[in-house]
């Protein structure tokens, strides 16, 4: 039995193309609807805070895109990503389960997020734009931009998720050295802001607080776009860059999935795992892969939400788009996994579970710490709180195996580290974090300002 633990690619095997999952979908995505007209959001209005090239891309039904030479450029600082085979976690669990997981902690900011913040930035500069908006839950995406727009001599404006921003400092010390500013959400910087605080001065924001702020800056600001780390069809496709590699990977290890985990808040990370694979069992020739999408209980936006058209964001000036909703004005409660407290997710990724070409299940937070702790005292790396979600499932399914002596391949999306998040793993370890289930009666409340479309 091969005992080999990492399995790398050369420089030269990043790949040239990002896969566009719209290309094999059986019916084209549901429109975008302006929140002025309530009409389909048109490019003109689009373009008010994004680049043309992105909402090209938004659009495609190209199944490959080229990534730009110079996107391609920045990308070998920390790409290939190694993929990992998790030896020591499956004697830990005494499963006939094979885990694998693709390490996207090796960026500089330590997440997956600069696979689309570098191309957003990139079409941006190339456009005019000085300066970009953004919101960030756990700091992940803010710091990624931070450290995009930094290369490419913009300036970075982002509205971190107040709870969050002071959960975990040393995120904003990140946007700062890269440049960026980083401002808690909500903020006195934004009509939206000012009336959230009016409203509950105690607010611990959301990411639909923060997006109407970044969404309102931009619009304000001629020299200014939004950009979005998350949900957009544009930025799924940036992070098949994670699935492309690990495909060939996978041909490296003589391993072919059988299962497909990641954590979800608006979708990017495990979209970026997934979609190459699940494009091949929309065609067909992938028909058994399994993909679960994992979200906290807390925020259970897939697996308690209703699939309609909703606002991206809380104030309801950003598009409004089709998808799982828990409500746009939906604060879920100050939880560590910053990063999945979001009401919505991807469009693609909503239509896929709605059609049932996979699935999602939610967790309680205790179980993720106590699983992530497992996960770093077996194979070294702490983890994202976020993470943490996806290999709580994974040790789910590999102990199932265990029970039915299937010897499936699992393979799931470390998504980022937890250097920055030890207050958290602290919390644990003090017995400071307690459970919480959304109650249905809150969601339904939520679920009554939904917009009305068609």
């Amino acid at each position: 039995m091969s005992m080999q633990t990492k399995f790398q690619l050369d420089e030269d095997m990043i790949p040239k193309r990002w896969y566009n999952i719209q290309a094999d979908l059986p019916s084209p995505m549901d429109p975008y609807y302006s929140p002025q007209t309530k009409k389909p959001a048109t490019p003109e209005e689009l373009h008010q805070i994004f680049p043309m090239a992105l909402i090209g891309q938004e659009v495609s039904q190209e199944r490959y895109i080229d990534i730009p030479e110079e996107v391609r450029e920045i990308f070998r600082l920390y790409r290939p990503s190694p993929l990992y085979r998790a030896h020591r976690l499956e004697a830990h669990l005494k499963t006939p389960a094979k885990i694998y997981f693709k390490y996207e902690g090796v960026s500089p900011p330590g997440s997956h997020k600069p696979n689309t913040a570098v191309p957003q930035a990139y079409y941006n500069m190339k456009e005019g734009i000085k300066r970009i908006a953004t919101e960030t839950g756990a700091g992940q995406w803010g710091s990624a931009l931070a450290f995009a727009t930094c290369l490419f001599g913009m300036k970075c404006t982002v509205y971190m998720v107040r709870s969050s921003f002071y959960q975990k400092p040393y995120r904003k010390s990140m946007m700062q050295t890269w440049g960026a500013e980083c401002i808690p959400s909500p903020s006195e910087r934004t009509q939206t802001g000012k009336a959230m605080l009016a409203r509950d001065p105690e607010t611990p924001g959301s990411l639909g607080i923060a997006i109407s702020e970044a969404v309102e800056d931009a619009a304000t600001h001629k020299d200014t776009n939004y950009s979005l780390g998350s949900v957009l069809n544009h930025v799924c496709m940036h992070q098949t860059i994670i699935g492309l590699e690990a495909m060939e990977q996978l041909k490296q290890a003589g391993d072919e999935p059988d299962i497909l985990i990641g954590c979800v808040g608006g979708g990017s990370n495990f979209a970026g795992l997934s979609f190459p694979y699940l494009g091949e069992k929309i065609k067909g020739k992938r028909p058994d892969i399994r993909a679960i999408a994992v979200e906290p209980s807390s925020c259970p936006t897939l697996t308690k939400g209703i699939y309609a058209y909703d606002y991206g964001d809380t104030a309801g000036i950003g598009p409004i788009a089709k998808m799982y909703t828990l409500g746009h004005d939906f604060v879920p409660p100050a939880i560590h996994a910053g990063g999945l407290r979001y009401h919505g997710d991807s469009p693609i990724l909503s239509r896929l579970v709605h059609e049932k070409v996979m699935e999602a299940v939610a967790v309680h937070q205790t179980e993720v710490f106590q699983a992530a702790v497992t996960f770093a005292r077996t194979e070294g790396i702490i983890m994202a709180p976020e993470t943490a979600h996806a290999v709580k499932t994974v040790i789910d399914e590999a102990l199932r195996c265990r029970e039915t002596q299937e010897e499936k391949v699992i393979l799931f999306n470390l998504s980022g580290h937890g250097n920055l998040d030890l207050g958290a793993y602290d919390d644990y370890f003090e017995g400071k974090l307690s459970d919480f289930e959304y109650p249905d009666s809150k969601i339904k409340e939520s679920l009554k300002t939904l917009p009305k479309i068609g």
